[in-house]
């Protein structure tokens, strides 16, 4: 049996396609796990940019990569400079 492919929590890329109709697009999390839409899996998804929820069908969202917490880390050798700029 096929499964949901992004999990309640998970951070997504919404493309903002709906019918003919554009609707904003950007990142949001995936807040309810909805059942199929004929052979389509759906999700209830939130913005931190909007009042309310929306439904979105599976092929609509694109997984963000996780952040890295090393992404952030500066070299070792870094300057007193470089860590007050960077808020280390």
């Amino acid at each position: 049996m096929a499964q949901h492919l992004y999990a309640i929590g998970q951070h997504v890329n919404f493309d903002g396609q709906i019918g003919s109709q554009m609707k904003p697009a950007g990142t949001f999390i995936v807040t309810k796990l909805l059942p199929p839409l004929g052979v389509e899996f759906q999700y209830r998804i939130k913005s931190e940019r909007e009042a309310y929820e929306r439904v979105a069908i599976e092929p609509q969202l694109r997984a963000l990569k996780p952040k890295d917490p090393a992404d952030n880390q500066l070299p070792r050798n870094a300057s007193e400079a470089e860590r007050v700029f960077a808020g280390a």
